[in-house]
Protein backbone atom coordinates (compact mmCIF):
# COMPACT_ATOMS: atom_id res chain seq x y z
CA UNK A 1 0.00 0.00 0.00
CA UNK A 2 1.17 3.43 -0.96
CA UNK A 3 -0.75 6.17 -2.62
CA UNK A 4 -3.77 4.38 -0.31
CA UNK A 5 -2.40 5.59 2.69
CA UNK A 6 -1.92 9.14 1.25
CA UNK A 7 -5.67 8.60 0.07
CA UNK A 8 -6.66 8.89 3.90
CA UNK A 9 -4.56 11.49 4.54
CA UNK A 10 -6.18 13.75 2.08
CA UNK A 11 -9.73 12.39 3.00
CA UNK A 12 -8.63 13.52 6.84
CA UNK A 13 -8.52 17.02 5.56
CA UNK A 14 -12.82 17.26 5.52
CA UNK A 15 -13.07 15.93 9.17
CA UNK A 16 -9.80 18.26 10.70
CA UNK A 17 -9.63 20.91 8.58
CA UNK A 18 -7.30 22.87 10.51
CA UNK A 19 -4.53 20.14 10.17
CA UNK A 20 -1.64 21.04 7.80
CA UNK A 21 -1.83 18.09 4.91
CA UNK A 22 2.03 17.71 5.85
CA UNK A 23 0.65 16.69 9.33
CA UNK A 24 -1.81 14.17 7.99
CA UNK A 25 0.40 12.78 6.07
CA UNK A 26 2.82 12.56 8.57
CA UNK A 27 0.26 10.55 10.51
CA UNK A 28 -0.84 8.28 7.66
CA UNK A 29 2.97 7.75 6.88
CA UNK A 30 4.35 7.45 9.81
CA UNK A 31 4.95 3.30 10.07
CA UNK A 32 6.99 3.98 6.28
CA UNK A 33 8.59 7.66 7.87
CA UNK A 34 10.02 5.36 11.17
CA UNK A 35 10.94 2.19 8.81
CA UNK A 36 14.30 3.66 7.07
CA UNK A 37 15.74 4.56 9.79
CA UNK A 38 15.32 1.86 11.90
CA UNK A 39 16.69 -0.14 9.15
CA UNK A 40 19.59 1.67 8.62
CA UNK A 41 20.10 1.67 12.58
CA UNK A 42 20.20 -2.26 12.06
CA UNK A 43 16.80 -2.68 14.37
CA UNK A 44 14.34 -3.71 11.29
CA UNK A 45 15.15 -5.96 8.50
CA UNK A 46 14.53 -5.63 5.05
CA UNK A 47 15.26 -8.29 1.86
CA UNK A 48 15.06 -7.76 -1.69
CA UNK A 49 13.51 -10.77 -3.08
CA UNK A 50 12.35 -10.22 -6.54
CA UNK A 51 8.98 -12.63 -7.24
CA UNK A 52 7.91 -12.87 -3.47
CA UNK A 53 4.94 -10.77 -4.17
CA UNK A 54 3.90 -9.38 -7.71
CA UNK A 55 3.86 -6.27 -6.61
CA UNK A 56 7.02 -5.25 -4.83
CA UNK A 57 10.56 -7.04 -4.49
CA UNK A 58 10.61 -6.55 -0.71
CA UNK A 59 10.32 -9.12 2.14
CA UNK A 60 9.71 -7.08 5.39
CA UNK A 61 11.54 -9.44 7.37
CA UNK A 62 11.54 -8.12 10.87
CA UNK A 63 9.27 -4.12 10.95
CA UNK A 64 7.93 -4.72 14.54
CA UNK A 65 8.51 -1.41 16.06
CA UNK A 66 7.49 0.62 12.69
CA UNK A 67 4.79 -1.55 11.79
CA UNK A 68 3.03 -3.86 14.49
CA UNK A 69 -0.11 -2.87 15.68
CA UNK A 70 0.97 -2.42 19.29
CA UNK A 71 3.38 -0.15 18.70
CA UNK A 72 1.29 2.05 16.05
CA UNK A 73 -1.95 2.56 18.55
CA UNK A 74 0.93 3.86 20.80
CA UNK A 75 2.93 5.87 18.04
CA UNK A 76 -1.07 7.06 16.98
CA UNK A 77 -1.61 8.16 21.01
CA UNK A 78 1.71 9.78 21.45
CA UNK A 79 1.22 11.83 18.06
CA UNK A 80 -1.99 12.87 18.90
CA UNK A 81 -0.84 14.17 22.48
CA UNK A 82 1.94 16.20 20.75
CA UNK A 83 0.21 18.00 18.39
CA UNK A 84 -3.14 19.02 20.86
CA UNK A 85 -0.28 20.07 23.51
CA UNK A 86 1.47 22.21 20.75
CA UNK A 87 -1.28 23.85 19.34
CA UNK A 88 -4.49 23.53 21.36
CA UNK A 89 -6.45 21.32 18.82
CA UNK A 90 -9.50 19.64 20.03
CA UNK A 91 -9.42 15.97 21.46
CA UNK A 92 -11.08 15.11 18.35
CA UNK A 93 -8.18 16.04 16.34
CA UNK A 94 -5.94 14.06 18.36
CA UNK A 95 -8.27 10.73 17.77
CA UNK A 96 -8.21 11.62 13.72
CA UNK A 97 -4.74 11.83 14.11
CA UNK A 98 -4.37 8.52 16.22
CA UNK A 99 -6.50 6.90 13.61
CA UNK A 100 -4.60 7.96 10.82
CA UNK A 101 -1.09 6.45 12.06
CA UNK A 102 -3.43 2.87 13.04
CA UNK A 103 -4.88 2.97 9.64
CA UNK A 104 -1.27 2.11 8.03
CA UNK A 105 -1.49 -0.86 9.82
CA UNK A 106 -4.96 -2.12 8.49
CA UNK A 107 -4.26 -1.18 5.53
CA UNK A 108 -1.06 -3.10 5.29
CA UNK A 109 -2.61 -5.97 6.35
CA UNK A 110 -5.32 -5.77 3.48
CA UNK A 111 -2.11 -5.52 0.93
CA UNK A 112 1.26 -7.61 2.55
CA UNK A 113 1.56 -11.25 2.49
CA UNK A 114 1.84 -12.68 6.04
CA UNK A 115 4.31 -10.47 7.72
CA UNK A 116 2.04 -7.93 9.73
CA UNK A 117 3.01 -8.51 13.02
CA UNK A 118 0.37 -7.56 16.09
CA UNK A 119 3.12 -6.93 18.47
CA UNK A 120 6.85 -7.28 19.05
CA UNK A 121 8.22 -10.38 19.93
CA UNK A 122 6.71 -13.88 18.99
CA UNK A 123 2.96 -12.44 17.80
CA UNK A 124 1.31 -13.75 15.06
CA UNK A 125 1.56 -12.09 11.58
CA UNK A 126 -1.22 -11.26 9.54
CA UNK A 127 -1.91 -10.29 5.42
CA UNK A 128 -4.53 -11.14 2.93
CA UNK A 129 -1.97 -10.78 -0.29
CA UNK A 130 -3.40 -8.13 -2.38
CA UNK A 131 0.10 -7.58 -3.47
CA UNK A 132 -0.05 -11.21 -5.57
CA UNK A 133 -2.54 -9.07 -8.07
CA UNK A 134 -0.77 -6.20 -9.76
CA UNK A 135 -4.05 -5.35 -11.18
CA UNK A 136 -6.51 -5.74 -8.37
CA UNK A 137 -3.71 -3.81 -6.41
CA UNK A 138 -3.57 -0.77 -8.25
CA UNK A 139 -7.42 -0.69 -8.83
CA UNK A 140 -7.98 -0.44 -5.11
CA UNK A 141 -5.44 1.98 -4.72
CA UNK A 142 -5.80 4.50 -7.16
CA UNK A 143 -9.54 4.28 -6.46
CA UNK A 144 -9.15 5.07 -3.08
CA UNK A 145 -6.40 7.66 -4.11
CA UNK A 146 -9.45 9.25 -6.70
CA UNK A 147 -12.10 9.45 -3.55
CA UNK A 148 -9.36 10.83 -1.15
CA UNK A 149 -8.48 13.52 -3.05
CA UNK A 150 -12.07 14.31 -4.75
CA UNK A 151 -12.87 14.91 -0.29
CA UNK A 152 -9.89 17.02 -0.13
CA UNK A 153 -10.98 19.26 -2.77
CA UNK A 154 -14.25 19.45 -1.33
CA UNK A 155 -12.97 20.89 1.67
CA UNK A 156 -9.33 22.34 0.49
CA UNK A 157 -9.76 23.10 -3.22
CA UNK A 158 -6.60 25.70 -3.94
CA UNK A 159 -8.01 29.47 -4.34
CA UNK A 160 -4.72 30.55 -6.44
CA UNK A 161 -3.06 29.00 -9.80
CA UNK A 162 0.05 28.63 -7.41
CA UNK A 163 -1.36 26.56 -5.08
CA UNK A 164 -3.23 24.68 -7.51
CA UNK A 165 -0.18 23.79 -10.30
CA UNK A 166 1.84 23.05 -6.53
CA UNK A 167 -1.24 20.47 -5.60
CA UNK A 168 -0.81 18.74 -8.42
CA UNK A 169 2.08 18.51 -9.21
CA UNK A 170 2.27 16.70 -5.46
CA UNK A 171 -0.50 14.42 -7.17
CA UNK A 172 1.45 13.65 -10.04
CA UNK A 173 4.83 12.93 -8.28
CA UNK A 174 2.80 10.37 -5.77
CA UNK A 175 1.62 8.29 -8.77
CA UNK A 176 4.99 8.52 -10.87
CA UNK A 177 6.83 7.19 -7.49
CA UNK A 178 3.71 4.41 -7.61
CA UNK A 179 4.02 3.48 -10.87
CA UNK A 180 7.55 2.90 -10.55
CA UNK A 181 7.88 1.50 -7.86
CA UNK A 182 5.60 -1.48 -9.66
CA UNK A 183 6.57 -1.96 -13.12
CA UNK A 184 10.41 -0.92 -12.37
CA UNK A 185 13.12 -2.49 -11.46
CA UNK A 186 13.67 -3.75 -7.97
CA UNK A 187 15.83 -1.47 -6.25
CA UNK A 188 19.84 -1.94 -6.19
CA UNK A 189 20.58 -2.45 -2.55
CA UNK A 190 18.63 -2.18 0.72
CA UNK A 191 20.55 0.81 1.69
CA UNK A 192 19.39 2.55 -1.94
CA UNK A 193 16.02 1.50 -1.42
CA UNK A 194 16.18 3.33 2.41
CA UNK A 195 18.11 6.17 1.37
CA UNK A 196 15.45 6.62 -1.52
CA UNK A 197 12.50 6.05 0.93
CA UNK A 198 13.95 9.22 3.22
CA UNK A 199 14.23 11.86 0.42
CA UNK A 200 10.83 10.57 -1.29
CA UNK A 201 8.69 11.26 2.15
CA UNK A 202 11.02 14.09 2.71
CA UNK A 203 10.19 15.74 -0.51
CA UNK A 204 6.69 14.75 -0.13
CA UNK A 205 6.15 16.60 2.90
CA UNK A 206 7.31 19.44 1.81
CA UNK A 207 5.43 19.73 -1.18
CA UNK A 208 2.29 19.28 0.78
CA UNK A 209 3.03 21.82 3.49
CA UNK A 210 3.95 24.42 0.62
CA UNK A 211 0.44 23.40 -0.73
CA UNK A 212 -1.75 23.43 2.40
CA UNK A 213 0.16 27.27 3.00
Amino acid sequence: MFIGHFALGFAAKKVAPPVSLAVLFVACQFADLLWPVLVLLGIEQVAIEPGITAMTPLNFVSYPYSHSLLTLTLWGVTLGAVYVGATRARASTALTLALLVVSHWVLDVVTHRPDMPLAPGASPKLGLGLWNSIPATIAVEVAMFAVGLWLYLGRAAPRTRGRTIGLWTLVALLLIAYFGAAFGPPPPSVTALVWTAIAGSVLTLVGAWAVDR
